[in-house]
């Protein structure tokens, strides 16, 4: 019989997952040829306007494959704030039976692309992080920080978000968290005192310009998720030491790599694959001045990785 999830059974045993460790494993495998993952499949809306995400695969070896349906609307009729929703199934390969239906709300979306910023803080980040910069005070801007806690040591947080009300929230959201939360409109402060960088926005314009990008400074760009989305000044990409795709197919077609590539700025052969500078050392930070930046657009292996933790920890006896 198909199981149904909800969202607060999902919360229960997220906290005991290794996610960073599940999407870790997912990349390496994904840049080794072991899973299948299709071209993205999108709607995307003008009024309203949105855009939902249909992601899905499965790896080579597993016994499962999965389909993610991941929705983002940012000025809907109900509220003038983002709003997401989204559900991930489950089937077993072989039969097509379904093994389970979660119905995430979007949650585990936003958490498998926050562990992918770890992951990315992981191999990228400068040794000794003086200061975090978060561009965006939503949702992702909160999970992405929240993640990061057990792999960069800094608590110095700038954020920047469209009006001060959501950054106060944001600031009495996070400072919880042990963090000490600044907050500015200009996002220009981040450039100036961050040396690692994550911008975590719907964005169809550049919110840095190459001129604020200073050396040693990482980027992780999550945002920019189909090919409208545009959150760097595609010079940074031009500027950078290294450049790393989560997938080089996709990435080609959208992100910040895509419209570095239209300007002429980036050549196709200097990116290189999130999941090969996780296996290879050679391609990770090699000092302490490069500029690096990373073009997250979200692959399926995440959905696939987050998905399959989630339902075996549920699927155990619960005390």
């Amino acid at each position: 019989m198909t199981k149904i999830y909800n969202l607060s059974q999902i919360k229960k045993v997220i906290k005991e997952l290794h996610a960073i460790r599940e999407i870790e494993e997912g990349f390496k495998a994904y840049s080794q040829g072991k899973s299948v993952v299709p071209p993205v499949g999108e709607l995307i809306f003008k009024n309203p306007p949105g855009d939902v995400h249909i992601k899905y695969g499965y790896l080579m070896d597993d016994d499962y494959y999965v389909i993610k349906i991941a929705s983002g609307f940012y000025e809907s009729q109900e509220s003038n704030q983002y709003t997401s929703d989204g559900l991930m199934l489950l089937f077993k390969k072989g039969t097509g039976a379904l093994a389970c239906a979660l119905l995430d709300e979007c949650y585990l979306t936003h958490v498998r692309t926050a562990a992918a910023g770890a992951v990315v803080a992981k191999y990228l980040a400068p040794k000794q992080v003086h200061r975090i910069g978060i561009l965006g005070a939503g949702a992702q801007g909160r999970m992405q920080l929240k993640y990061l806690k057990s792999i960069i040591n800094s608590r110095e947080v700038i954020v920047w978000g469209l009006n001060q009300k959501e950054l106060d929230e944001y600031k009495k959201d996070m400072e919880k968290s042990g963090y000490n939360i600044q907050t500015t409109l200009n996002a220009s402060d981040i450039a100036t005192n961050c040396n690692l960088i994550v911008t975590a926005t719907p964005s169809t314009s550049p919110l840095l310009s190459a001129d604020q990008i200073e050396k040693g400074v990482h980027i992780t760009a999550m945002g920019s998720d189909t090919p409208e989305k545009n959150e760097l000044d595609p010079r940074i990409l031009q500027k950078a030491d290294l450049v790393v795709a989560d997938s080089i197919s996709q990435c080609l077609v959208r992100g910040e790599i895509n419209h570095a590539l239209k300007a002429d700025l980036l050549n196709e052969e200097d990116i290189v694959e999130l999941g090969n500078v996780i296996t290879d050392k050679e391609l990770q930070r090699s000092s302490e001045g490069q500029i690096t930046v990373a073009d997250l657009t979200g692959v399926a292996v995440q959905d696939i990785q987050i998905s399959k933790a989630v339902y075996e920890a549920l699927s155990l006896p619960q005390a």
